[in-house]
This record gives structure tokens, C-alpha cells and sequence, in this order.
């Protein structure tokens, strides 16, 4: 059965995660009906990271086994006439072997997340920021978020409910910058590892946010973090800001030949 990878773009608001779910639409089950509709029977997708419900795809990568070999332009488009009217994407498509596997092939995972401060509500960024109305110092938040580079036990910034066999892992990248976005100014999060816990990101953030607004100091996250207790972790904010922007891989599946 020929393997091919998917690039994913997808809107979350609609949707209870990723994850197919009983009962409850998800991304993964749009592309799976989508994909019943060229070749009729039960399909399952595997992707690079399970996103929670109201977080988006900029660039999810995915991986399907068809009984055709599919052209993968015509795939790709095939299955975005078929995904209508829901907000998902299929934005490249490539031939991969069979063994590639789009979650355990994957070396990278990379987030953004946006945080949109203004006092007048948000219109067309509605459902994909983080809206604060309060000021925020980006370079104190900055600052702070280096004392989370590297290896570390992250149990204060992981969900009680998170499946992980362990809570270490490696930070790579935690970047927080002062941006201007398209309803105002933003404070934009790159943070990039080869692998999260749940929640980890969404807890960073509501942390360095305590930070931007002056309630805690960079000390204050040295802290948490050393004391291995999520009652330590600053608030979780909300997913709407959330973006899974990109997935790294030895050799990128999409640049052209077999992966």
C-alpha cells in the first residue's frame, strides 16, 4: 500500500482536537471521511502531534496508506474537495516509504503562540489569539523563558492528565518577541523541542505572562520549575493562540522525492 505524507492546515475552533472522537468532530476523522470518499473503506491517519481542542495547524504532518498510487497533487486536491465545508487543509502532499511514520520519523515539533493585547474586542483574529488587555514586557518575559532551555524535569508545566512516560524533556527554543500583528501589537511565543507533554506549552505561556505583567519575576519561574509540582505552574491560558506551525524531520518528506 503506497504511504504518503500530508502538511495539514486546520482552524481548531470547530473541533474537539486532533484525535478522532466518539461522537464529536475532529481533524482526524475530517481527513479520514475524506479519505473513505476515494477509496471506500475504514482509514486511519497517524500525525506528528496530537493538538487539543481550539488549538490550530499552520503545518501538521500527517500519513495515510491508499490502495491506489495516487499522483500526490491530485490526492492532495482530491481530498480537499472532499474535506469542504470544514476548515482544513491539505497543503502538501508527498510519496514516502513505507516505514516513514509520520510521528516516530519526526525529530522537531514547533509552536507559535499569540497573544493579542488590546482593549477592544478581537474581530478577525477572534478564535486565534489570546486576548490581554493588559500590557506585557516581552523582553521579562524573554528573559525568564531561558530559565527553561535545556533538559529539565517539566512535571509543574504538564497536565495531570498527561499520558508521558516521563516528564524530562529537552527545550530547544523558547523565544518570546514583541511583533505587530493584524488587529495590533502581539507578544508572539516560538518554542521548539523534539517532543511535549500536554500542556506544556499552554502552561509556559500563562506562566511568562505572570512575568510580562509584573506578578512574577524570572526567579519566580527558576522556581516553579524546581519544584516538580504542577500546583507550582502559573495559570494555563487558553488554546485559541495556539499553533502546531511545523514538524522537522531527517529529510523533509516534502522537498522533493521518497522520504
Amino acid at each position: 500500500m503506497p504511504r504518503y505524507a500530508l502538511k495539514v492546515e486546520y482552524h481548531g475552533a470547530p473541533f474537539a482536537g486532533w484525535q478522532r472522537q466518539k461522537d464529536q468532530p475532529s481533524v482526524q476523522g475530517a481527513i479520514e471521511a475524506a479519505l473513505a470518499r476515494l477509496e471506500p473503506r475504514a482509514h486511519t491517519i497517524a500525525a506528528a502531534g496530537r493538538t487539543d481542542a481550539g488549538v490550530h495547524g499552520l503545518a501538521q504532518v500527517a500519513h495515510c496508506d491508499m490502495d491506489r498510487d495516487w499522483d500526490p497533487f491530485r490526492l492532495s486536491e482530491a481530498l480537499n474537495h472532499h474535506l469542504k465545508p470544514d476548515p482544513v487543509a491539505i497543503i502538501d502532499c508527498a510519496r514516502v516509504d513505507d516505514d516513514w511514520h509520520a510521528r516516530f520519523s519526526a525529530v522537531e515539533r514547533r509552536y507559535l503562540f499569540r497573544i493579542l493585547l488590546r482593549r477592544a474586542p478581537a474581530t478577525h483574529d477572534a478564535g486565534q489569539v489570546w486576548q490581554v488587555r493588559h500590557p506585557l514586557d516581552a523582553d521579562a518575559m524573554h528573559d525568564a523563558a531561558q530559565r527553561l532551555i535545556g533538559r529539565h524535569d517539566f512535571t509543574t508545566f504538564r497536565s495531570s492528565i498527561c499520558q508521558a512516560d516521563s516528564p524530562v524533556k529537552t527545550l530547544d527554543r523558547l523565544d518570546v518577541s514583541a511583533a505587530t500583528g493584524l488587529s495590533g501589537p502581539e507578544i508572539r511565543f516560538d518554542v521548539r523541542a523534539r517532543s511535549f507533554l500536554h500542556n506544556q506549552v499552554r502552561s509556559f505561556v500563562g506562566t511568562l505572562e505572570r512575568v510580562g505583567a509584573g506578578a512574577w519575576t524570572a526567579d519566580d519561574v527558576t522556581a516553579a520549575l524546581q519544584a516538580r509540582d504542577r500546583a507550582a505552574c502559573g495559570p494555563v491560558c487558553p488554546p485559541q493562540g495556539l499553533y502546531l506551525a511545523g514538524v522537522g524531520y531527517p529529510r523533509d518528506p516534502f522537498a522533493g522525492g521518497t522520504a
